[in-house]
């Protein structure tokens, strides 16, 4: 979770439950198991990623008496969609996680061909990229990553969804978005990919969580994972200790892999986790300009700025004001003022994290982008609760993916923007 968003209300009821957790050691293929237990009067859910049975309270597990038909967020009913509804793109598998699931991500348009002669940072020593890109410098690449974070599902939502409209010119609420369908056909390759890290998303067992008013307790611990005593994990404390050990007491949460590895700050130049080696590997291959790493843990989307060559900043400046500008204009953030909302001083800067070693990688502009939550709301500048519906996320998050790839189709991608940098 972002910071910025105030924990209040999050341990009090909470103390006087015990939490236990068992360690397993069988290696079946199952995600999820559930078993019915009684803790201090209060029912409890086991919840079984691949290794480990975690005691999740039960009202924790609540979802909604209605939950949208769009919103699929489940890596059981993202794979189903994938392998149903995708005819113009193709789904390929990426790589396997670390608990041995398949990484899927879905591609359009035709792939670079060729290589170039050198490695990225040879490039730059070179004094020109396109001795790394190769041949097809200019071609235009869009890459979107969701769910690195497993308990962040607004991510998963969207990109589902942009599949759709990729696919049939509509989202899965049947809403038309005619400048998705237009500005992917100046793009030479998209490349999207759902879930990142399907284990952390495995580890918990909703499609869609209760919404909770301002109490954000349930998706913290889902997302960062808690203790025994009822304690939340938090953030930014959850990034303490990677790897975590995972037969310690308490629920991990979301943000690990079934290795206790945050995929977000992996030891990028020592043993990569399998699901970073993924990302590379297809970065690698694929060369993307851009790369959009949807999270959740803002009041309102917010882009972060990344850690990356100062070559890049003037070019990340543009593509904040585009998105945001456009984000306020449709009703989608605190006010209406895209002087206030597009205002740079409200990016925060990033620490060095997988975006900032995607983009030293293969040289793209990687961006983290927090959405607001479906389970809980934080308050805006006026001190008023920032509540928005799952239409509204979804709203958001498309808006985002449009802006972004209209972005890159105008500005042309790495080989325009550093053109001045080039013999």
């Amino acid at each position: 979770m972002a910071q910025g968003l105030d924990a209040q209300n999050k341990l009090n009821a909470m103390h006087n439950i015990n939490y236990t957790r068992r360690v397993t050691f069988f290696l079946s293929g199952l995600l999820i198991i559930f078993s019915q237990g009684n803790l201090n009067g209060q029912t409890l859910k086991s919840v079984k990623p691949v290794n480990h049975t975690y005691q999740i309270p039960q009202d924790y597990l609540r979802e909604p008496d209605k939950i949208p038909a769009f919103w699929i967020s489940t890596v059981d009913d993202v794979t189903k969609f994938l392998k149903q509804n995708v005819h113009k793109g193709h789904v390929e598998i990426i790589g396997t996680s670390a608990g041995g699931r398949p990484i899927r991500a879905v591609v359009y348009g035709i792939p670079r061909n060729g290589k170039g002669t050198t490695t990225f940072s040879g490039s730059l020593g070179f004094g020109d990229v396109r001795a790394y890109r190769g041949p097809d410098h200019d071609k235009i690449v869009y890459m979107g990553i969701a769910a690195v974070h497993g308990g962040e599902f607004e991510g998963i939502v969207g990109m589902v969804n942009l599949i759709a409209v990729l696919e049939t010119g509509k989202d899965l609420r049947g809403k038309e978005w005619p400048d998705i369908t237009a500005v992917a056909g100046k793009l030479n390759r998209i490349i999207l990919i759902p879930i990142v890290n399907p284990d952390g998303r495995s580890r918990i067992p909703l499609r869609m969580e209760a919404y909770r008013d301002t109490d954000l307790t349930v998706a913290e611990y889902l997302n960062t994972g808690g203790k025994p005593d009822g304690k939340i994990t938090g953030w930014p404390q959850i990034k303490e200790f990677i790897p975590m050990d995972l037969t310690l007491p308490g629920f991990p949460g979301g943000y690990p892999n079934d290795a206790g590895v945050n995929i977000q700050h992996d030891n990028f130049f020592g043993k990569r986790q399998p699901e970073t080696q993924a990302l590379f590997d297809l970065a690698e291959r694929e060369r993307p300009d851009l790369i959009i790493n949807m999270h959740t843990g803002a009041v309102h989307m917010l882009m972060h700025r990344p850690f990356c060559e100062p070559v890049l900043y003037p070019v990340f400046d543009t593509l904040f004001r585009s998105v945001l500008t456009e984000l306020t204009l449709s009703g989608l953030q605190d006010t209406k003022d895209p002087l206030i909302e597009a205002d740079l001083g409200r990016s925060p800067m990033s620490v060095f994290n997988l975006d900032g070693a995607l983009n030293l990688l293969c040289g793209a502009l990687s961006v983290v982008v927090e959405s607001p939550s479906h389970a809980f709301s934080g308050k805006g500048q006026s001190g008023k609760i920032a509540f928005q519906t799952p239409e509204m996320l979804l709203d958001a998050q498309l808006t985002c993916h449009q802006e972004a790839m209209k972005f890159l189709s105008l500005t042309g991608g790495r080989s325009k923007w550093t053109k001045n940098n080039q013999k």
